[in-house]
């Protein structure tokens, strides 16, 4: 009888609910509410003697305290060191006078905690009753941190191999060169850490940035979680009022601006088959002007989201997976940048349409329902913020930082309800300027750079990876210098052809580190053009074999046949002889260029093998060595950029090989070293057995 009773009540309020629905016109969105006044959590507040400012979240939903130290000072200008800085902010977690780097990791593995550190920050969490623990060990770092020489030259190879990464990465690529373009040399703004720079750094230079600044009367502390003011003041006192204050350093800077008329740049990458594009500029709009809020809800509608840049090039046109645009508000200097990724032959439409809706916010006033989805957006984003208790710490900071009104986040959604379709035409034609931008490409000039002259009264300007402007006319060989004399060159300096023609057949081995896996690769060729490949990795085995005639990819007891392209390149990368046999084997060699690589010149020399397909080959202007190659591979995930880089050239049985590689395929980065190389030893055509 109950369930009865249940379910006629159930099917009762279902037919109830179902004609109030059917009752609404549901072709018509409903009003938005009025937008509340928001009621922030409560924080509070004090300064130690020393300097130190403290901020208080009270929450007690869960028994877990957070510390967050912020070291507020001006931006540093580290010129030819760029990047020490922030390998001083990595150090800090590597040692402190009376605990080692393991010392520290097993004590905050012991009470399950959190501790990070950068050049800026130091944050650290555990449960409450571990505080006292925690607040051990993050005082020691933050008041005693000892940097040593192994743990700088540790951090300093890591940081290497992320650079290495990140040289054939066309958004790396484009956020490096942006940059500078934007902010100019001068400003600390245009800075990024090169492999150049960093081997100027020196541990001294961090130890120097670490005692200039790591002073409380630089800091604020944010405490937020299962705790009181007067806990958390007893707290700081203990372990943060003895720390001493230092002399604050304060720095000013020329004000970057927009261009006067909109500029193109190209950053050249030859086998790209896609563009990386920005359109941006400097911009002088500061955190909490008056501007601030109407400039987030302007810029959400043209981009900030899926909205007018991503439905315009993506939905209407199909030119890209997606397009963007932020304008980031800071006391400094602030900026306007729209991004995407386009093919070669869609590039200059695809910024077409870009600085089409960049004009279009400008002249026409937006729709009351794109307004309002925009603040839709922005009101979520805000609302799903607010979770976190550590954003009312970072409300707080920032309040005191930029001297915001007491109210500004309270009111935060009452002043994005407030903008009007008006207030968005007259932001965007303040801060959005399609007539005076910069537009930078990461891409193949050959393809792209006539189409784009249309958008600039000047010439287009170009640069390499490193940010560097460059004059592709100066970059031509000198007079009498030939493809034919550069690879003469290289064969001579690696041990000459006649002893190069003696070598039948040659084996080498090498080694690499990913992902905690060592992953050994062998290599072997035998003339005129039989190749083998193995790598083994965490017991499994992948092969490429190639008899001379055909080719294949095996793995775990599965084989594919090669065909098309890769079977084209095997056949001529497992040619002994090439080389030194171009003709024979008619492939064209043209010398292109004079390019930096790895700051020295080297002479870019183009292979066209008899498909068509460009093979590059980088030969070093003062050695002779070969020092990087670069191809485009087509494979069944899509179509990679693939670069080699050379290095570490020793003699082996006569002949100089290089013994530490460089792979880039897409956003992959691998180095391998050498271990053995061995040439004329008797290997067996069982070897390349395809079956």
């Amino acid at each position: 009888m109950k369930k009865i009773t249940l379910l006629f009540v159930l099917t009762f309020t279902l037919l109830f609910t179902f004609a109030a629905f059917a009752q609404l016109d549901r072709s018509v969105a409903p009003p938005a509410g009025p937008a509340p006044k928001i009621q922030l959590a409560d924080y509070k507040t004090f300064e130690l003697p020393n300097g130190l400012k403290v901020i208080v979240v009270e929450n007690n939903k869960q028994p877990v305290v957070s510390f967050s130290l912020l070291i507020d000072r001006d931006p540093i200008l580290e010129g030819q060191n760029a990047g020490y800085a922030s390998l001083a902010g990595e150090l800090l977690r590597t040692g402190t006078a009376t605990r080692t780097k393991d010392k520290i990791d097993k004590d905050i593995d012991f009470i399950g905690g959190t501790l990070k550190t950068s050049s800026e920050s130091v944050f650290a969490s555990s449960l409450k009753k571990h505080v006292d623990a925690l607040l051990n060990i993050m005082s020691d770092v933050v008041l005693n941190a000892n940097f040593t020489q192994s743990e700088f030259d540790k951090l300093v190879k890591q940081e290497k191999s992320g650079l290495a990464a990140q040289k054939d990465e066309p958004n790396s690529i484009a956020g490096v060169v942006l940059k500078k373009i934007l902010y100019g040399k001068s400003h600390p703004y245009s800075e990024s850490m090169t492999e150049a720079t960093l081997n100027t750094i020196t541990l001294d230079m961090c130890k120097e940035y670490y005692k200039t600044y790591y002073k409380p009367n630089y800091a604020y502390l944010a405490i937020v979680g299962n705790i009181s003011e007067s806990e958390a003041k007893t707290l700081a006192e203990k372990y943060f009022g003895k720390w001493e204050k230092g002399e604050k350093k304060s720095f000013t800077y020329e004000t970057p601006s927009a261009p006067l008329v909109t500029k193109v740049s190209i950053v050249d990458r030859e086998n790209a088959v896609q563009s990386t594009i920005r359109v941006g500029y400097a911009l002088d709009i500061k955190p909490g002007s008056e501007d601030d809020i109407k400039a987030r809800v302007t810029n959400t509608i043209l981009g900030g989201g899926v909205f007018r840049l991503f439905e315009n090039l993506r939905e209407k046109h199909a030119y890209t997976y997606g397009a963007y645009s932020s304008l980031t508000t800071d006391r400094l200097i602030g900026k306007f940048v729209a991004n995407t990724e386009a093919r070669n032959e869609v590039t200059d439409s695809s910024i077409a349409q870009i600085l089409f809706e960049m004009k279009r916010i400008r002249n026409e006033a937006v729709s009351d329902k794109e307004l309002q989805k925009a603040k839709n957006y922005l009101s979520g984003s805000f609302a799903i913020a607010l979770e976190n208790p550590q954003t009312i710490a970072s409300f707080a900071i920032n309040t005191d930082r930029y001297n915001f009104p007491k109210d500004y986040y309270a009111n935060y959604l009452q002043n994005v309800a407030k903008v009007t379709a008006e207030d968005v035409q007259n932001i965007a034609q303040k801060y959005i300027l399609p007539d005076q931008a910069n537009i930078l490409v990461v891409g193949k000039a050959s393809d792209i750079a006539d189409k784009l002259k249309k958008f600039t009264i000047s010439k287009i300007d170009y640069y390499d990876i490193s940010g560097e402007k460059y004059d592709p006319a100066a970059q031509k060989a000198p007079e009498g210098i030939t493809a034919k004399t550069v690879i003469d060159k290289y064969l001579n300096a690696i041990g000459g052809v006649e002893k190069l023609k003696t070598i039948v057949d040659k084996k080498t081995n090498l080694t690499a580190s990913m992902q905690g896996m060592t992953i050994n690769i062998t290599l072997t060729q035998k003339a005129p053009n039989k190749f083998a490949q193995t790598i083994s990795f965490s017991g499994m085995e992948q092969k490429i074999i190639f008899d001379g005639v055909k080719g294949v990819q095996a793995a775990q007891g599965q084989s594919t046949e090669l065909t098309g392209d890769a079977l084209e390149s095997l056949k001529f990368e497992s040619t002994l002889d090439l080389v030194y046999n171009l003709d024979k084997y008619g492939v064209k060699a043209n010398l292109v260029s004079v390019e930096k690589v790895n700051g020295k010149d080297a002479f870019k020399i183009e292979l066209t093998l008899p498909s068509g397909k460009k093979w590059l080959h980088y030969y070093d202007a003062e050695t002779g060595f070969k020092v990087k190659e670069s191809k485009t591979l087509t494979a069944p995930q899509g179509v990679f950029d693939q670069t080699i880089e050379f290095s570490d050239y020793r003699e082996s049985d006569g002949i100089k090989y290089p013994f530490k590689y460089v792979q880039n395929v897409g956003p992959q980065t691998l180095e391998l070293t050498v271990t053995s190389i061995e040439t004329n030893k008797g290997v067996s055509d069982n070897t390349f057995d395809l079956k």
